[in-house]
């Protein structure tokens, strides 16, 4: 009996050996994918940041564009955009209705139809699939309300 006891109890520290083992293993796995995550995270937040910071520069090169048909600027505000939406950077469309989601009425004039986008006053975008900056625009409200 004494033997079976010492062969049972190591065969229950074995079994409790594995299944600590088991345990750091899944944990290490579960440690493993929060810091990839964190590291995508961290590598997307830079990126939006850096993004964001030079859409002040796109302003200008728009407002450049506007008031000089330079092919100069032309090029290099064309090579910039393009670095900047191989990152993932996308123009918002202003035209039609007006989405809060995507659009900033900073000026509202009566007319004929609710909502309707009559100018855009600064251009927005979309970074992989969130607004870093709405569209700055004018929208015209219906003279019922």
């Amino acid at each position: 009996m004494e033997k079976n006891k010492v062969d049972l109890s190591v065969e229950e520290k074995k079994n409790d050996y594995l299944k600590d083992l088991q345990r750091v293993q899944a944990e290490f796995e579960n440690f493993v994918k929060r810091s990839e995550i964190e590291k995508q995270d961290i590598h997307k937040y830079a990126t939006e940041k850096l993004v964001f910071k030079l859409l002040g520069v796109l302003d200008s090169f728009e407002l450049a564009l506007k008031h000089n048909k330079n092919e100069g600027i032309k090029l290099i505000y064309s090579e910039f955009f393009s670095l900047l939406e191989s990152e993932g950077l996308k123009k918002i469309k202003s035209e039609g209705i007006f989405d809060p989601n995507f659009h900033e009425a900073l000026i509202q004039e009566k007319g004929e139809f609710d909502n309707k986008i009559l100018e855009e006053l600064q251009a927005g975008y979309i970074l992989g699939e969130k607004v870093i900056r709405p569209s700055k625009v004018k929208i015209m409200r219906s003279q019922n309300e």
